[in-house]
């Protein structure tokens, strides 16, 4: 599935929790169809009975049974919604790809080889978008919820490093990888910069005619 031409777009975003993705992504996807995309929003882990499962239990399971109950997860995620859309000719925007498997499930002692073995055959978006930000800031945001998993709660500097470092990696890959450091930028100039850039990689996109 690599490479594959379709009519949509796929953007992914990924970052460490408490930088304000799931903010960023919400906004996103009302910005664009307000311009009139046709956007289909979706997340990993997804509303499915084994998403459900993952994100109920990512305290239980660790390494590589949670490694792999995630990529299996991704995996079903692609082949019934992500592309069916995509081709279809939505603008996919998905909270979390593989990007965040390569920080937390390298982090939980998964080697980074086994994260892209098991992950084999996913496609690449066409942009994918990792959010970093002040590390200070991400942990301080984490410690005011009530309700965190056990990577939130395990949370450190290191994990905003990693990010950075996966997204250069991705790139050296030949990921479309799009880096932005938001921790200057209000969550209205994320989405702006994010809208830019969806326009950059495709001009078709950001405003067209199509309906909602």
């Amino acid at each position: 599935m690599y490479g594959e031409n379709w009519d949509g777009m796929f953007v992914s975003i990924d970052g460490p929790s408490g930088v304000g993705k799931t903010t960023t992504c919400k906004g996103l996807v009302a910005r664009l169809r307000e311009a009139g995309e046709w956007v289909h929003a979706t997340c990993e882990p997804t509303a499915t009975p084994l998403g459900e499962f993952v994100r109920a239990h990512a305290d239980t399971y660790h390494g590589m049974a949670l490694a792999c109950m995630v990529a299996g997860d991704r995996h079903h995620h692609v082949t019934t919604d992500i592309l069916p859309a995509v081709r279809s000719g939505a603008l996919v925007v998905t909270d979390r790809y593989l990007p965040s498997s390569l920080v937390l499930q390298v982090r939980d002692g998964v080697p980074v080889e086994l994260v892209w073995q098991i992950n084999h055959g996913i496609p690449l978006p066409d942009l994918a978008v990792i959010l970093i930000g002040d590390a200070g800031v991400v942990s301080r945001r984490l410690a005011r919820r009530v309700e965190r998993d056990r990577f939130e709660a395990a949370h450190d500097t290191g994990e905003v490093q990693r990010f950075a470092e996966v997204a250069e990696e991705l790139g050296a890959a030949g990921w479309p990888v799009y880096l932005l450091d938001c921790g200057e930028l209000s969550p209205d100039e994320v989405v702006a910069e994010l809208v830019a850039r969806i326009a950059e990689v495709d001009p078709r996109r950001g405003g067209s005619a199509r309906g909602t």
